[in-house]
């Protein structure tokens, strides 16, 4: 600690800003994240989680954007981090303004269907969804933005119509699709483990590049014949303003967290793919997300 502290150290508790809701992925990944900076005493003031999903993660952009103290402000992101800035241009955020601390990796997307939805493949989905004509029920975090992106895609790919009803978080998707007031979603791994592991959630596609180690069984949309895959970006990035030496601290930090075996085996557990960058790095893969998610938002709304 010694070693990188002797310039800059926080002087309060820090504003540890989540995304989206309680219970999604970036909201797990946040508090295990703070769970591995307190239980190896990484800073000397903690990591206070606050969840500010609404407006599609609108809420915590603006609050990093107009933060009063920036070398106390972090936030944890998904992809709204691009998508919500271009869907509400009002808001007046320019993500480039802000800090890239650590890419803490990127996490794929699955379809899962309630055990007792007797869908047991994707064909079976497809032909149920087209049978209900309209009526078939998704759901997913926000409008515009990941979960709506990835469904709109397959829709579009299988000609297939759904009812989509948006979430401020991963984890109300999950819990509304074990109660099965909705019929399917395109949950992370991380926030359907849980259910898929007691037996309630049936994993039908991936749209990762790859077959997933934890679901061998389970092809990729890739596979189907559309070239077409997708993840969440898990990271944790600076308020606009913030000073490089307190970004220089909060990059040791997260970095220690990165390389520790805890996260490594949560990355495996949770099958999150490693995604390592450095500052200059991380500013062009924003600025190629942020064309990437121009260019899936306009096909969204055609």
């Amino acid at each position: 600690m010694a070693a990188f502290a002797e310039d800059w150290q926080p002087k309060r508790p820090i504003d540890f800003t989540i995304m989206a809701g309680a219970g999604g992925g970036a909201d797990q990944i946040a508090r295990f994240i703070q769970s591995v900076v307190e239980e190896n005493s990484l800073t000397n003031r903690p990591l206070i989680p606050t969840n500010r999903g609404g407006g599609s993660g609108a809420e915590s952009l603006l609050h990093l954007k107009d933060a009063r103290d920036p070398d106390h402000t972090l936030m944890v992101t998904l992809n709204s981090f691009y998508t919500t800035p271009i869907r509400q241009e009002a808001l007046g955020v320019d993500i480039e303004t802000f800090t890239p601390i650590v890419m803490m990796g990127v996490d794929p997307f699955v379809l899962w269907v309630h055990k007792d939805s007797g869908i047991t493949t994707f064909e079976d989905f497809v032909a149920k969804v087209r049978d209900m004509d309209g009526e078939f029920v998704m759901g997913g975090t926000g409008t515009g933005q990941e979960d709506s992106i990835v469904i709109a895609y397959m829709s579009g790919a299988y000609d297939l119509k759904v009812k989509y009803i948006p979430y401020d978080g991963g984890g109300a998707v999950a819990k509304d699709l074990a109660g099965q007031q909705i019929m399917a979603t395109v949950n992370n791994p991380a926030e359907a483990k849980g259910f898929y592991e007691s037996g309630d959630f049936v994993p039908l596609l991936s749209f990762s590049d790859e077959r997933m180690d934890a679901y061998p069984d389970v092809p990729t949309l890739k596979e189907m014949g559309h070239d077409f895959s997708y993840y969440n970006q898990r990271a944790v990035v600076g308020a606009p303003g913030m000073s490089a030496e307190a970004a220089a601290y909060y990059r040791e930090i997260f970095g220690s967290v990165y390389d520790s075996e805890k996260w490594q085996g949560y990355l495996v557990s949770e099958s999150l793919s490693p995604m390592v960058m450095d500052e200059a790095e991380t500013r062009a893969y924003w600025a190629t997300q942020v064309q990437n998610h121009r260019t899936l938002l306009s096909e969204l709304n055609n």
